[in-house]
């Protein structure tokens, strides 16, 4: 075993962010979209989307640079700001965030075979399962093998991706139509949409699950070779993925209307291309997305077991998370997380659950970590700290951080109850594991504060599980 393991360069960083942000998300968006919004709405939620997730893009950047000392990104930034059971929290939610949107990406991969091959259904029948499981395993042992060899992959795997999207955007830029994309602008003829604010509150909780992943280069921190490459691959890797989904949503609306678009099957942007150039824009889609779902799934799986690692080094996770094998590949943490998958992938055969309906759950977990890293960002300007020598940026990091804070807090009133209740049953038993790395160090458990704070998403989750057994709430 090598002392230092290889370091990661600046384009392997910028790959692990739109790799980890280009998924399946972007494949399925032209018909995600539809069906929460029409065509002003969309636009209006856009603007908002940009400038809410530059916001957490510039602060990612940000905090990388002023605090250099905190590897593992979100988690570090809620743990230094906010106390130990918040930097717990956050990277439990990022976490089960992560491997939860691993399984919506088997789901998704499987419906896209199922185009090609029949019993492979929505993603969600038996062969699908097994399908998922044995590929689940085949990437579990692959990463295994060491974090640069998987990077390499994913660069590979990122640079086939793209290229589909961008005869998408060029092939529909030609078949777009003013006249379809002005018929209904703000969707009068589809009441059941709701006012405009409501389209925009429902498209929302979508636009953030294409963005999951702007965090990516942060969390590899310690492993970049340059600590100020962190920063940049977070905003060109930001900046590169919103062109592409802006594009790919609005030139939709051009070639096929509202309603046409809000009944198509996923991945919908293979319904699309088919409606221009016909039956090989379906297959160029669908392939393009296999790979970049293939793709996605790596960076994901490295991203899970990292921030359990990360969050193992400096006690906030339990010891027996830390163990690397000879490759230096968090090997306790990759196995716990390919485990949680394969328990999901065999419920989806029980529960209904769709690609959409594991998405937004996914994305409500990974709210409250993007929010504890804006409020950071907003207490380190505030306060001033770090800022001794930089008054001018004091006061540009302040209004960034406070955008920022706004945005994630909107998000997390856009998600609604639902989401949120849903999301304090899968942080209630991360306690156990709080617990236990508590007792390996010989601290407290709690801090009053901390009593509050658990005793509050407790309640949560007890009217979660109530609402659950009772049916007034659904996966």
């Amino acid at each position: 075993m090598s002392d230092s393991p290889a370091k990661l360069k600046l384009g392997a960083l910028v790959a692990l962010v739109v790799g980890s942000m280009i998924g399946g998300g972007i494949f399925s968006l032209p018909q995600n979209m539809a069906a929460s919004a029409g065509v002003g709405a969309v636009l209006i939620g856009w603007a908002i989307t940009a400038v809410g997730m530059l916001t957490l893009a510039f602060v990612f950047q940000t905090l990388a640079n002023r605090k250099p000392d905190l590897d593992g990104g979100v988690y570090a930034y809620a743990k230094a700001g906010f106390g130990d059971y918040m930097g717990f929290s956050s990277a439990w939610g990022y976490w089960i965030s992560a491997w939860l949107g691993n399984v919506g990406y088997f789901v998704l991969l499987f419906s896209t075979l199922g185009y090609f091959f029949p019993i492979f259904g929505e993603g969600n029948t038996p062969a699908a399962v097994i399908g998922a499981s044995i590929l689940l395993w085949a990437v579990h042992f692959l990463v295994l093998r060491g974090i640069k060899e998987a990077a390499f992959i994913n660069l590979v795997t990122t640079v086939a991706k793209v290229v589909p999207l961008a005869l998408f955007a060029l092939i529909c830029l030609f078949a777009f139509r003013l006249d379809i994309f002005t018929a209904d602008i703000w969707a009068v003829g589809t009441p059941e949409l709701g006012s405009v604010m409501n389209q925009v509150r429902n498209m929302m909780l979508v636009t953030v699950w294409v963005f999951i992943g702007i965090e990516g280069a942060s969390i590899f921190s310690s492993r970049a070779e340059k600590r100020s490459d962190v920063g940049k691959a977070t905003v060109i890797g930001f900046v590169t993925v919103l062109l592409f989904l802006v594009l790919v949503n609005v030139l939709s609306l051009g070639v096929m209307t509202q309603p046409e678009l809000a009944k198509l099957q996923n991945p919908s942007m293979a319904a699309v291309l088919e409606h221009v150039v016909g039956h090989w824009g379906a297959v160029l889609i669908s392939v393009g997305l296999i790979i970049s779902l293939l793709g996605a799934l790596l960076s994901w799986v490295l991203l899970c077991a990292e921030i359990m690692f990360a969050a193992a080094k400096d006690h906030t996770m339990p010891e027996f998370l830390r163990r690397e094998n000879a490759n230096q590949v968090p090997a306790n943490a990759l196995w716990l997380t390919n485990a949680m998958v394969q328990i999901f992938l065999v419920i989806t055969l029980f529960s209904n659950s769709t690609y959409l309906s594991l998405i937004y759950l996914a994305t409500s977990m990974i709210l409250v970590p993007y929010l504890w890293s804006a409020a950071y960002a907003f207490l380190l300007a505030w306060r001033s700290e770090t800022y001794e020598q930089a008054l001018a940026e004091r006061k540009k990091d302040l209004i960034i951080g406070g955008i920022a804070l706004l945005y994630a807090i909107w998000l997390l009133y856009a998600g609604g109850v639902k989401y949120l209740l849903l999301s304090a049953l899968l942080y209630a038993p991360g306690a156990i594991l709080f617990a236990k790395a508590k007792r390996e160090v010989g601290q407290p458990i709690f801090t009053s504060i901390e009593k509050l704070i658990f005793a509050a998403v407790v309640v949560g989750a007890l009217v979660a599980a109530y609402g659950l057994y009772d049916g007034f709430l659904t996966l």
